[in-house]
């Protein structure tokens, strides 16, 4: 960060300041605005380096560092730590109609955003999470006997004793 707009700036504010005084009083200002021009810089950086310290109290335990570089002021931003992510909190399991071990895998499930948007009115509505209203969903249409999709009819060509095959072969 270049600091001389901001003397410059102030030595400006000077001339401005000294200008009702005359011409005795203007070149008063600008001979004393060359040997200020050091000390408006290190009272600058001072206020950066009390702004840092602010800052660093704010991120504890990361830190803001004020660094000079030539004439250049910069800043070394050290966040903090990352802290490692909670684990989500696992739905509760339905109780399903066969035994249950208490053990639960994951699936991924795509459906068409026109029928997640009823999945999740449907779970709203009984309120319960969106996983536990399918897990209730699969259970109920498997109790039913049902072992096929309930809104796809069975075909030969799709459908092959118990595996799943998709697409088309020439």
């Amino acid at each position: 960060m270049d600091l001389t707009p901001f003397v410059e700036q102030l030595r400006h504010e000077l001339a401005v300041a000294a200008e009702p005084g005359g011409e005795d009083a203007r070149a008063l200002a600008e001979r004393l605005a060359a040997p200020l021009e050091s000390s408006v810089r290190l009272a600058l950086l001072s206020a950066l380096s009390v702004a840092a310290e602010e800052l660093t109290g704010q991120l504890a335990p990361g830190s803001v560092e004020v660094r000079l570089r030539g004439g250049d002021v910069g800043f070394a931003v050290t966040p903090p730590p990352a802290a490692e992510p909670a684990a989500p909190p696992t739905p509760p399991a339905a109780p399903a109609a066969d035994a249950d071990d208490g053990s639960t895998i994951r699936i991924t499930l795509r459906l068409p955003e026109a029928l997640k948007s009823r999945v999740e009115e449907a779970a709203a509505a009984t309120g319960s999470s969106v996983n536990t209203w399918l897990v209730r969903a699969v259970s109920a249409a498997l109790d039913s006997g049902s072992r096929t999709p309930p809104t796809e009819p069975r075909r030969g060509s799709r459908w092959s004793s118990g595996q799943h095959y998709t697409g088309w072969a020439r």
